[in-house]
C-alpha cells in the first residue's frame, strides 16, 4: 500500500510500542485477521499468491492454507462454520443432485452475507507495513468493507503479542484497554452494525469495577479465574480466552466449551472496522490507535491516574450514561499517535 502511512513506516516513523521484545528477548510479533466480502475465494487466493508469492491448499471449496508466502502461512476462508465442515465432509459420488444445488444455494447466500476471512501469520510488528501492499491489491480488485452494505459487520482484528506472560503486565494491558475501551469504540468509529452484533460486546460492568479497584493485584490462576468467571465467551472487544488458554488450557476449558477458542501468546482485539474498500483507510490508523492502549500500559504512574479517574467516572451518577469519558480521557493520550 502506497500510502504516506506506509511509506513513513518504512523510513523507520511509523511508532513502535515501548515494548519491542518478549521475554525471551525475540522481537514481539502480530497478527491480523481481515474480514471482507466482494471476491471469491479462487480470486482472494490468486491475488494473495501474486502479492507474496508461494502456493495455495485448497482444504475445500471454502477453505485454503497458502504456504511459503515471502510472510509465511496464512489462512483463507469463508468464515462461515456449517459450509467449512460441509466443505470438508462432502463426497460428490454420494451427493444427490438436490443436495449439491441445496450446498450451491447456501453458498450463494453465505457469500452476500458472510465474509472472507484472511489469517496472516504472526509477523514481526516492525514489518506490518509489509500487508499494505496486499490489502492495496484486494481493494482495486474489488474488496468490500464493513461500510458498504447495513448488514457487514466485518472486522479487523489484531493479535499483538506480549512482551512477557506475567500476571501483572497482563493486568496492565487489560485496564489500559478498560479505561481505552469508550474512546477507542468513537475513534475507531465502529460501524453500527458491529456495534449492536455480540461480537465485540463490552466487558461487564461489575468486572470492570472490580479490575480497576486499586488493590485488585491477583496473581494468574485468580486472574484467569475472575476473566471468566464474567467473560466465559470469545464475545469481548478483547478476547482474552486465547492467551489464557495457551497459560492454563484446562482451566479455561472447566468454563468454556466452545471449540473455536484457539490458544496463542496473544491478545485479540477484535474492534476496529476493516474499511478495505476506503481508499483513505490503511492498517496504520487501527495500530496507531492500538498503540495508545500499549504506550498507557508501559507507563504504571500514568495508568494508575487513569484508573482513577475512570474510576471516579464510573462512580459518578450518570458514570458510563453520557459520552463524557472518550473527551476526559483524550488530555491521557500521547498526541504523536493521534
Amino acid at each position: 500500500m502506497k500510502s504516506s502511512d506506509d511509506n513513513s513506516y518504512r523510513a523507520g516513523l511509523w511508532p513502535m510500542p515501548p515494548k519491542t521484545l518478549t521475554q525471551e528477548g525475540k522481537p514481539r510479533r502480530v497478527g491480523v485477521e481481515l474480514e471482507f466480502s466482494g471476491l471469491d475465494i479462487e480470486r482472494i487466493a490468486g491475488l494473495m499468491l501474486a502479492e507474496l508469492g508461494g502456493e495455495a491448499e485448497v482444504v475445500s471449496a471454502y477453505e485454503q492454507k497458502l504456504h511459503n508466502t515471502s510472510l509465511g502461512s496464512f489462512g483463507l476462508e469463508l468464515d462461515y462454520a456449517y459450509l467449512k465442515q460441509l466443505g470438508r465432509e462432502r463426497n460428490l459420488a454420494e451427493e444427490s443432485e438436490l443436495e449439491q444445488l441445496g450446498e450451491s444455494l447456501l453458498k450463494l447466500v453465505a457469500e452476500q452475507l458472510v465474509p472472507h476471512e484472511v489469517v496472516s501469520p504472526p509477523i514481526p510488528m516492525q514489518e506490518l507495513w509489509r500487508l499494505g501492499a496486499l490489502l492495496q491489491r484486494l481493494r482495486e480488485a474489488g474488496a468490500k468493507g464493513t461500510r458498504h452494505a447495513a448488514v457487514y459487520a466485518f472486522g479487523l482484528h489484531l493479535n499483538p503479542e506480549l512482551p512477557d506472560l506475567s500476571a501483572t503486565t497482563i493486568l496492565a494491558y487489560l485496564r489500559s484497554f478498560l479505561c481505552l475501551y469508550e474512546w477507542l469504540l468513537e475513534r475507531e468509529e465502529v460501524d453500527l452494525s458491529r456495534r449492536i452484533t455480540p461480537y465485540i460486546a463490552p466487558f461487564p460492568r461489575k468486572y470492570v469495577v472490580r479490575v480497576l479497584d486499586a488493590d485488585y493485584a491477583p496473581d494468574l490462576p485468580t486472574l484467569i479465574d475472575d476473566y471468566l468467571a464474567h467473560n466465559a465467551t470469545r464475545n469481548r472487544a478483547l478476547d482474552l480466552l486465547p492467551l489464557f488458554t495457551y497459560l492454563d488450557a484446562e482451566r479455561v476449558k472447566r468454563a468454556v466449551t466452545d471449540g473455536r477458542v484457539g490458544s496463542r501468546p496473544t491478545l485479540h482485539y477484535r474492534l476496529p472496522n476493516c474499511q478495505i474498500d476506503e481508499g483513505s483507510w490503511s492498517l496504520a490508523s487501527p495500530w496507531r490507535n492500538w498503540l495508545q492502549v500499549e504506550t498507557l500500559a508501559c507507563d504504571e504512574r500514568r495508568l494508575a491516574l487513569v484508573c482513577r479517574a475512570y474510576r471516579r467516572h464510573f462512580d459518578a451518577p450518570a458514570g458510563g450514561l453520557f459520552h463524557d469519558w472518550p473527551q476526559a480521557m483524550s488530555r491521557w493520550l500521547l498526541p504523536e499517535l493521534l
